[in-house]
């Protein structure tokens, strides 16, 4: 017998049972994380991403996945490549009375981690890259700002992948 659909629409059903998703889940939140201690400090990629990794080995995890290092380093390293390219991006995807500056030091990270994956993971459909930052927002925040990324990303995503939105159909499986 299936899933009960009252077991499917639990709300921790979005949570990730594959090994790899959740690995994937955490990369996304470590990736923000050291984004934002780069922007903090003044610190490059390289040098943040060593940190990253040294305190991985130190600290315990708990329940949480171990984040996929690769996937950690490709978005640091590609989110601080292209900063500029993602600013303008995300700038455009606001509304005419917020500029990027003005955005927290978080919600900048949340956001340039989002836009670089949709440029440059296309094999990671935009609505779940969308969904995953959105949730990494609410690890940070409970106010509107989850609501921001989702709109900033879902504008982001539907011009960069107009595609996967063609028809305007449901989420294509993950």
């Amino acid at each position: 017998m299936g899933k009960s659909s009252r077991h499917s629409a639990s709300p921790s059903s979005h949570r990730p049972l594959n090994p790899n998703a959740a690995r994937r889940s955490a990369a996304r939140l470590a990736a923000v994380q050291v984004l934002y201690a780069m922007e903090m400090s003044g610190i490059d990629a390289g040098q943040a991403l060593a940190e990253f990794r040294g305190r991985q080995a130190e600290e315990e995890r708990g329940p949480m996945a171990e984040p996929d290092a690769e996937m950690v380093a490709l978005l640091v390293q590609g989110a601080a490549a292209e900063s500029a390219f993602l600013d303008e991006a995300i700038a455009k995807a606001l509304s005419r009375d917020w500029s990027v500056d003005r955005l927290e030091a978080v919600l900048r990270a949340v956001l340039r981690a989002g836009v670089y994956e949709l440029k440059a993971r296309p094999a990671t459909p935009a609505r779940v890259a969308i969904s995953e930052y959105v949730d990494v927002a609410h690890a940070f925040y409970a106010g509107s700002e989850p609501g921001l990324v989702n709109a900033v990303l879902d504008r982001v995503a539907r011009t960069f992948r107009p595609e996967e939105f063609a028809g305007g159909g449901a989420a294509p499986p993950a």
